[in-house]
């Protein structure tokens, strides 16, 4: 049997085929059901034991070697049929045609200035529980936010819903690791609102979390300025409000002047020239508790932006809704794939 496999070996390592028909013949030959192949596998069980091992493996590689004969020979017919067609298989590709959306580009864009501010991408699921999107974050049960309006349930029971914000990844992160924790956490959000030039029931955000001793308030200020400066230009104003947010303590509102309209007022801003662009504030001190966390020795701050927000800013744009009409004419004025 040994020296039958190595004489079939050698006739297949010689095998050139002139057509596809003799190509077809051939692996009819050694491969179909009552071809040479499976012949020796049925003989197989006469080898005696001492010698199945070695005949074993000769007969598997008998076989690979037959059927990358055929996958080598079709690959030959193919590349003639591409040239006789007029192509040049070994000329460069022409130059790709495409572009990016724009929340694409502004995600990635957000993502490589806090990334050189030493953040990392954390992700977490997009159906989630009540305790990760709110009970977590020192949302009380009488919330506005937890009512069936704002928030889309899965089940009948409340305790499974698609997340209305990416803090719920912020909360599992803690739950995770000890700090120091720095991470931003994108991804696609949900809330039951009607859809208009300015909201719409799926969007995405940008949160990010800073946990380690001695955080301050500064250190959120002088991040989300440095962000500011660099994804908007610097000269871009900025200004915080006082806000109220249940999970951060104090909390703050960003707003930015308006680019759209250069501050003389438009429906983006509601005529005021300010933009808000995103809610941040200095961590509770029962977040951290409920995660794990001491709050004597640790500080933080959390921060969360939408991304169309940003790119509407970033743009020029006064529709939220171009973003998921999929026009053509839209898509194709940003940057080339």
């Amino acid at each position: 049997m040994k020296e039958r496999i190595e004489d079939i070996l050698s006739q297949v390592r010689d095998f050139q085929a002139d057509s596809k028909e003799a190509l077809e013949n051939f692996r009819i030959t050694y491969l179909s059901k009552k071809g040479v192949i499976p012949a020796l596998f049925a003989d197989f069980k006469n080898v005696t034991p001492e010698l199945r091992k070695e005949m074993g493996m000769r007969l598997n590689e008998l076989k690979n070697t037959v059927q990358e004969k055929v996958e080598e020979q079709l690959q030959k017919f193919e590349n003639q049929h591409s040239n006789d067609a007029g192509f040049d298989m070994s000329m460069p590709a022409n130059e790709m045609k495409g572009a990016r959306h724009p929340l694409s580009i502004v995600r990635r864009d957000i993502n490589e200035i806090f990334a050189h501010l030493g953040f990392t991408i954390a992700e977490g699921p997009e159906i989630e529980d009540d305790y990760h999107v709110f009970s977590a974050l020192n949302f009380p049960p009488d919330h506005p936010a937890r009512d069936m309006q704002d928030t889309f349930f899965i089940t009948k029971s409340p305790d499974v819903l698609l997340r209305t914000h990416t803090s719920s990844i912020q909360v599992r992160a803690m739950e995770k690791t000890q700090p120091p924790i720095r991470i931003i956490a994108p991804g696609r959000v949900f809330r039951n609102e009607a859809i208009s030039a300015r909201a719409h029931c799926i969007f995405h955000q940008i949160e990010g979390l800073y946990i380690d001793e001695n955080v301050s308030f500064a250190d959120l200020k002088q991040t989300l300025y440095h962000f500011v400066q660099e994804f908007f230009g610097e000269g871009t104003k900025v200004r915080f409000r006082p806000s109220y947010f249940p999970f951060t303590e104090v909390s703050a509102e960003m707003d930015i002047s308006c680019n759209i309209c250069g501050g003389k007022g438009c429906n983006i801003c509601k005529h005021t020239g300010w933009v808000e662009i995103l809610g941040c504030g200095m961590c509770d001190p029962n977040i951290l508790i409920s995660s794990g966390i001491d709050p004597e020795k640790y500080t933080g701050f959390a921060f969360g932006m939408g991304v169309e927000r940003i790119a509407m800013l970033k743009y020029g744009i006064n529709d939220l809704r171009l973003f998921f009409e999929n026009d053509l004419r839209f898509l194709e004025q940003f940057e080339l794939a």
